[in-house]
């Protein structure tokens, strides 16, 4: 079925196209009796304004582009629906992709978010990526643009964040606080930054209380995954029998190590305690239940939509905007698995 036009409603009207298109706008120089002709042939036929030419005349799509690095992941999964929310609420629509934590796709998917001319980009990195060039294209375009959660600190835009090193310390002093005295840090890869922040903040708590840093108490996850949280619990144990602590760099990796545990007999708190990081619902029903830092995601999601149609919004009336950075605020979920304990 071809789409319907102004003009063959203007013809079997015998009115002009322009006439239309105020009836349909609903001026007030047109006649209730035309308007209500207009709307009654309009809704007949199954006109639909075509949004192409709409785009054209005001400079804008109504879209905005989102990329996340995974789209089943709790927390992504919260930023996304509280980010869908924001946009319907201001007339948008949000294009999703996921880069599987690929610095090649995401580089394709910016590309593509570019050729659609979006109106704007939210975006949390991938693992390989840094401050590269479709990055700095995005910024050199002045398409706005908001970074979220995994950032880079060289970007000159907008970014939602936390501060990892401060919730990393704060998890770590946790663990300190309730005894442990040889902490494994099982960390993110090398690149990103909130995995280079939550291993500072590991290395800043230890050394607050004099604790040695021992780097083979460092284990690196390269995907962050449930798999490698049970590898290296296999390894943990038997490089570092007494090993009284383990903080990891999220949920997913901590459920891992947790799981092994209960398989193997290892008792937790008792033995070794264990703190996770971002609050995945899966850490509350858990046996024993997973403490963690309370990353939040819904905040983040609202938040990061609103600084980025701020900033649409200063594009499109030709006022200057000043990239800002927003840190929302975590804090230590005490659960089960770092209570302390009296042996």
């Amino acid at each position: 079925m071809k789409d319907i036009t102004l003009k063959e409603i203007a013809t079997k009207l015998g009115i002009s196209i322009t006439t239309v298109s105020k009836a349909l706008k609903n001026y007030p120089d047109v006649s209730e009796k035309t308007k209500k002709a207009v709307i009654d042939l309009a809704q007949k036929l199954h006109y639909t304004p075509n949004s192409f030419a709409v785009n054209l005349r005001t400079k804008e799509s109504k879209t905005i582009g989102l990329i996340i690095p995974e789209v089943m992941h709790h927390f992504f999964s919260n930023i996304i629906n509280a980010i869908i929310d924001e946009a319907e609420k201001n007339g948008y629509l949000v294009i999703i992709l996921q880069s599987n934590e690929s610095l090649a796709l995401e580089k394709k998917q910016v590309e593509l978010l570019i050729n659609k001319r979006v109106d704007g980009i939210l975006i949390s990195l991938s693992n390989e990526s840094n401050n590269d060039e479709h990055i700095k294209e995005i910024i050199n375009r002045k398409i706005p643009f908001v970074m979220f959660d995994k950032i880079s600190k060289l970007s000159k835009c907008s970014k939602v964040i936390i501060d990892d090193q401060k919730a990393a310390f704060n998890a770590v002093q946790h663990l300190i606080d309730n005894g442990c005295k040889k902490i494994v840090h099982l960390r993110g890869p090398l690149n990103p930054q909130n995995s280079i922040d939550r291993y500072i903040g590991y290395k800043k708590a230890l050394e607050k209380n004099n604790i040695p840093f021992d780097s083979k108490l460092v284990y690196t996850c390269e995907n962050v995954t449930f798999d490698e949280g049970v590898y290296f619990a296999k390894h943990i144990i038997e490089e570092h029998p007494d090993v009284d602590g383990i903080f990891a760099i999220t949920d997913l990796v901590a459920v891992g190590v947790l799981s092994y545990f209960n398989d193997h007999k290892i008792k937790v708190p008792e033995q070794v305690k264990i703190i996770g990081f971002s609050n995945w619902f899966m850490s509350q029903v858990l046996t024993p239940k997973l403490s963690t830092v309370d990353q939040p995601s819904n905040e983040m999601g609202v938040v990061s939509f609103n600084l980025l149609l701020e900033e649409m919004n200063c594009h499109k009336n030709d006022i200057e905007f000043t990239p800002r950075t927003i840190e929302l605020e975590t804090n230590v979920l005490i659960r089960e698995s770092s209570l302390k304990t009296d042996n």
